[in-house]
């Protein structure tokens, strides 16, 4: 099954979640892709004492996991993309919602 996420939190364990289950729909064999948007561009950099956000991102993109970022949120909050959120357009989340067999938003 092809799945698509929208993040739109900078919550550390919601974002927690929604990539820890994104890893468990990778394992299972699932395609995912995850498209951070307005506050959810923040993820990498968000620390928690119980939560690591940027320890389940990493893997998610380490097993395959395919990562976007608005370009548009980046720039309206002065952040740099990178390898943990790559600079992409509505395009690209447009893209990853019409590619979807289901999309999961979290916010």
């Amino acid at each position: 099954m092809d799945l698509g996420y929208i993040v739109e939190t900078n919550d550390a364990e919601r974002i927690w979640n929604a990539f820890r289950l994104a890893n468990t729909a990778l394992e299972a064999g699932h395609t995912v892709e995850v498209f951070l948007l307005g506050d959810g561009v923040e993820a990498p950099d968000l620390e928690h004492p119980k939560f690591n956000p940027r320890g389940v991102i990493r893997k998610y993109t380490q097993n395959g996991g395919e990562l976007f970022a608005c370009g548009t949120c980046l720039d309206s909050r002065n952040l740099e993309p990178s390898d943990l959120r790559p600079r992409s357009t509505m395009d690209d989340c447009l893209r990853v919602v019409e590619n979807a067999d289901k999309v999961l938003t979290i916010g």
